[in-house]
């Protein structure tokens, strides 16, 4: 089949610069959601028109293979789809979706295809309040028209049955019923709703079906609908993670915004973010008010609270926080029972079995061996205003508190550094290197009196 995707409003109702179809939805663009239920559908053709926002919109979402059409002006529907019409096939019906309607679903789609045959199908919704949207004229169970709200009488205000906008039809003769539109209306835009009609004229059969859940048909024309959506996916998706077995302590309270695979026996506490792409082995917890971004978490680590950790690989038994940062940048990477506490700042670092970093510390750049101990209030100092430099820390280190590591260095294999050592040449394996100046007492000193 032939897709055509309009995206080519300006959102007023957004009040924003941004265009309205890239307004994001769990953390991408409704557009991006749109592509990937058109794709599943396996079209020989997709075309996107678009026109407010310009090339922001083919810049913000990358999709090869798309036919890419501009619309300006933008007259309405019907002249969104003419742009798209000398791209589409005749040999395969051509079905419109648009993308600020994010959450149809591409089983929806099948269904309407599969009723329509040869003639035009069209999806419509029930709604409670469907203010705002086109509505349904049928004579009987016969679908004659579609009527938009701004050119509705008071009767036909009151239907609640609503066209989502979504149809497919036999592409010549949507190419045909293209060339007949007029604009005389309140609008003065030429309506693709307008085709119903004219296929009823012709005797072509006209099927609606309704989607399985109205939210699949809902659009987004203000940032009030925008967040009943986001709400509508993100109870969807806690409600498959509870029926996988992931343990949410309150499942309105758990967004995610992009992919988490989740193993047996994961626990996840209120207000976490997962971003990107999140894996979670068996027996995982996360603690509450963590945001997790593009992380692998190895079986029975235990995330305490208010932790952030992006681009990295924590391994199993790992423990990690509360209030630790993984910064992203080098791919961070945790062996097997890490520790990284409280106030504690790893970056482009990989740190081996075993070893510690409880409290107040920042690891930059760094590789670290096994069972190295790292003191409270240790800084490697990675940056020289200009450049970034490795520290290379060996197996069985300890490190005194206080310390600062100031890169390129490297400390041997067994070595431990006393507590407020500035270390700026390599320390040998084995062996206490510090740095103290000598402690002096001052005889007779008298701290300093404000005058009055």
């Amino acid at each position: 089949m032939n897709i055509v995707i309009l995206a080519a409003g300006p959102g007023k109702r957004m009040h924003s610069s941004t265009p309205k179809v890239l307004h994001r939805l769990a953390g991408r663009a409704m557009l991006a959601h749109v592509f990937d239920t058109a794709k599943q559908l396996s079209p020989k053709v997709i075309c996107v028109v678009y026109g407010h926002g310009g090339e922001l919109v083919r810049q913000a979402v990358e999709e090869n293979g798309v036919v890419w059409v501009m619309q300006e002006p933008q007259l309405g529907t019907g002249h969104a789809v003419m742009q798209a019409a000398p791209h589409l096939d005749e040999r395969w019906p051509t079905l419109v979706l648009y993308g600020d309607v994010p959450l149809i679903r591409a089983e929806t789609l099948r269904q309407l295809v599969e009723a329509a045959g040869k003639g035009l199908g069209l999806l419509t919704a029930t709604l409670e309040s469907p203010t705002g949207y086109g509505r349904i004229l049928r004579n009987g169970k016969k679908v004659v028209g579609i009527v938009e709200e701004k050119d509705a009488s008071a009767r036909q205000r009151a239907l609640r049955e609503i066209n989502t906008g979504i149809v497919v039809a036999p592409t010549n003769k949507l190419k045909s019923w293209l060339a007949k539109l007029q604009n005389n209306n309140a609008q003065k835009e030429y309506y693709l709703t307008d085709i119903v009609s004219l296929a009823a004229k012709e005797r072509v059969s006209v099927t609606a079906i309704q989607a399985d859940a109205s939210w699949e048909a809902l659009g987004v024309n203000s940032r009030a609908e925008l967040a009943e959506l986001e709400r509508i996916y993100q109870r969807r998706l806690a409600a498959s993670l509870l029926e996988q077995g992931v343990a949410l302590a309150d499942p309105s309270r758990c967004d995610v915004r992009g992919s988490l695979a989740c193993g047996r026996d994961v626990a996840v506490d209120v207000n976490c973010v997962f971003e990107g792409e999140v894996k979670l082995g068996d027996g995982v917890s996360v603690g509450a008010n963590c945001v997790l971004k593009d992380v692998k978490v190895g079986a029975g680590t235990r995330i305490e609270p208010f932790c952030h950790l992006e681009d990295a690989d924590i391994g199993a038994d790992c423990r990690i926080g509360p209030y630790a940062r993984i910064r992203p940048g080098t791919r961070t990477r945790l062996a097997e029972g890490v520790h990284i506490g409280n106030f504690v700042e790893v970056k482009a670092s990989s740190i081996g079995a075993g070893s510690k970093a409880n409290h107040l510390t920042y690891i930059g750049d760094s590789e670290v061996g096994r069972n190295v101990n790292v003191g409270a209030g240790t800084i490697v100092c990675n940056y020289d205003g200009a450049n970034k430099h490795r520290t290379v820390i060996e197996d069985d280190v300890f490190i005194g508190s206080d310390t600062q590591l100031v890169a390129p260095v490297r400390v041997g294999r067994g070595a431990t550094l006393g507590a407020g050592t500035t270390l700026t040449q390599d320390a040998p394996a084995g062996e206490l290197t510090l740095s103290r100046v000598k402690q002096v007492s001052v005889p007779g000193w008298e701290r300093p009196v404000k005058k009055k």
